[in-house]
């Protein structure tokens, strides 16, 4: 049944007040009041709110109200909401995007619960439907999500435990809740840490895990080799952890919904907003991988050999990935001109190893020695694609 304006107004204000701790006021358009939500300091009075939106109170600055366009189908009306909470003056951008996000929730599915919102807000950041990182980074202190660690996605595909779980009449979409609860429990208690582990279900299926990627968060999965550090270098620092983390929770997911499960893993990438590039990252990744690699797996974009440089549309991705395989080689200059000799002698070693003025001997020792170094071997027509492609990529860039 189709929600009122004065429903859906009264809603909004109760669910605003709440998140923001700040008195709201929602009108009609005839200027008639139809919500209004107490704040610890009380009520917004329709006759307190001037002109200018703002009246003194008293606290060391004006007691200030943002008036927002609040619009439900075809109603126009305006929210007022208490800018000043605890101290911390509240962005009016922020505040339209939460109006904008509650009314879409109540219209679209179910009223907004902290969950749904928080699930909503990290979508949307995901997605890359934000833009302004200081709104995002009100938007996830609102919801007491912590952005100052680095995070990558864990992109979760549970889709068959969703579905399964459905079959059931009339309470199918209550046992998916609590399939996704389970899920969502599961990967919570797995890390172990969650105040450094942010998972939302993103529907369908899926569920995000914002995951603290330092040296310092995945030091359970890290080798003995890894030098503890909380600075990323580079977009690929420690994936390698990030992948035996979620190889481990690949299985206990599989145990705790008995089907099969992918997931899909994200580079690094700097900055709050720099996690919609994590996401796109696991996302292709998952895609790609279960197509070619089949299902109950990890998928990272450096595990997908050909796949990647051919179906992955970004540019940047493809080039960043090529400068990654081929950066165990980047003090190995003699390596690098012995790739590119053996390629355009169509891969033959003896007649390489002519041009090259060495032993055809020397020539299998630094093929194997790059095979040791890179994990990829130029005499294997896939893997030597890949080097020759990434090759391509680096000397195109200018490397």
């Amino acid at each position: 049944m189709t929600q009122s304006f004065d429903q859906i107004a009264e809603v909004v204000a109760k669910q605003m007040s709440s998140l923001l701790q700040t008195a709201v006021l929602i009108s009609n358009a005839d200027e008639t009041v139809v919500a209004s939500q107490m704040s610890d300091k009380g009520f917004i009075s329709a006759e307190k709110v001037s002109k200018n939106g703002s009246n003194a109170n008293g606290t060391g600055h004006s007691r200030q109200y943002l008036k927002l366009p609040f619009h439900v189908h075809d109603q126009v009306g305006v929210v007022c909401i208490e800018q000043w909470a605890d101290d911390e003056k509240l962005s009016p951008k922020l505040a339209q995007a939460c109006v904008d996000l509650m009314i879409s929730q109540i219209i679209y599915s179910t009223p907004p619960t902290q969950q749904v919102f928080k699930n909503q807000v990290i979508s949307n950041l995901l997605q890359g439907n934000v833009k302004d990182e200081s709104v995002a980074l009100q938007q996830a202190a609102l919801l007491g999500i912590d952005f100052t660690p680095p995070r990558a996605v864990i992109l979760i595909d549970a889709t068959e435990a969703i579905l399964l779980s459905s079959y059931g009449g009339e309470s199918s979409t209550y046992d998916q809740q609590r399939c996704a609860q389970t899920i969502i429990a599961s990967t919570v208690t797995f890390f172990n840490l969650p105040d450094e582990t942010i998972c939302a279900d993103l529907g369908g299926g899926q569920f995000a895990v914002l995951k603290a990627s330092d040296t310092k968060n995945l030091r359970p999965w890290a080798t003995h080799s890894a030098t503890p550090t909380d600075e990323l270098s580079s977009s690929w620092t420690n994936l390698e952890a990030l992948k035996r983390a979620a190889r481990a929770l690949l299985e206990q997911l599989r145990e705790a919904t008995g089907t099969a499960v992918g997931i899909g893993i994200g580079r690094y990438h700097p900055g709050i907003l720099g996690v919609s590039r994590s996401y796109q990252d696991a996302r292709v990744a998952l895609r790609l991988g279960r197509q070619f690699s089949g299902q109950n797996r990890v998928y990272c974009l450096d595990d997908l050999g050909m796949a990647a440089f051919a179906c992955v549309a970004d540019e940047r991705t493809k080039v960043d990935l090529a400068l990654h395989l081929l950066s165990p080689l980047d003090n190995e200059p003699d390596l690098i001109n012995t790739l590119k000799v053996f390629f355009a002698a169509d891969c033959a070693l003896s007649s390489a190893a002519k041009q090259l003025c060495i032993h055809r001997n020397t020539l299998t020792y630094r093929l194997e020695k790059i095979t040791s170094l890179t994990g990829l071997d130029p005499r294997h027509f896939d893997e030597a694609v890949q080097i020759r492609l990434a090759l391509l990529l680096q000397e195109f860039q200018g490397y």
